[in-house]
């Protein structure tokens, strides 16, 4: 389980108000600067975080939001140049603390020399919308690289895999299965594919629709 983390969310529109959100949820500590004082007002009548009001790319007020002492910081404004300001001017101030930046673009490549890990928002609600739009038989949960797929999938009665051992399938180079049926075990070679139960797949794109045609027919 993950210890409680200290963590400063810089923007508290709509992507930093929902993380700041998520994040108190789970028990952590947030801190919310937005430099909107409006805005700013509105997350603090959430009670979500503390907050402050000011520009986090402000040495003075990252200090004010304690970037010394905190475990990661977040830069979730609407602008990727300031996140990635704000992140690199934070680990400037507390070398060992994890970077977070959203970006607008799909390219990650391009930012991750600067900071930890970037997230670009549109791409999880593109999932989501998509998930949506297929049904729940087959759901997008995560992309590792931009490019591998983590998919969870039910088997469909009379797929080529249903009711078959995983040893006994032969899946594409370029696959995994991750999980068992009920997704509390690693999935190994005597593992069931059950028709009508869902398994957590890593996949690579090019084999992606002849993993479907195994598993869903």
């Amino acid at each position: 389980m993950v210890s409680k983390l200290d963590v400063i969310v810089a923007g508290g529109g709509r992507v930093g108000f929902e993380t700041a959100t998520i994040l108190d949820d789970r028990g952590h500590d947030v801190t919310v600067v937005e430099r909107d004082q409006e805005r700013a007002d509105a997350v603090s009548d959430e009670y979500v975080a503390t907050v402050i009001s000011g520009d986090a790319s402000n040495p003075s007020i990252l200090e004010q939001a304690g970037v010394e002492g905190a475990d990661a910081i977040a830069g979730l404004t609407g602008q990727a140049g300031l996140n990635l300001a704000v992140c690199m001017e934070a680990k400037e101030m507390t070398p060992g603390i994890r970077t977070v930046a959203r970006i607008d673009t799909r390219a990650k490549e391009s930012y991750t020399r600067f900071v930890d890990t970037v997230l670009f928002p549109e791409l999880a609600g593109a999932r989501t919308a998509a998930n949506e739009i297929i049904g729940s038989d087959v759901e997008t949960l995560a992309d590792v690289t931009g490019t591998l797929d983590i998919m969870q999938i039910r088997v469909a009665e009379g797929a080529p895999a249903a009711g078959r051992k995983l040893s006994e399938v032969r899946f594409p180079a370029g696959t995994l299965v991750v999980s068992d049926d009920d997704g509390n075990r690693i999935a190994r070679p005597e593992t069931t594919l059950d028709a009508g139960k869902r398994y957590v797949v890593a996949v690579e794109p090019d084999v992606a629709e002849e993993v479907m045609n195994l598993m869903r027919g």
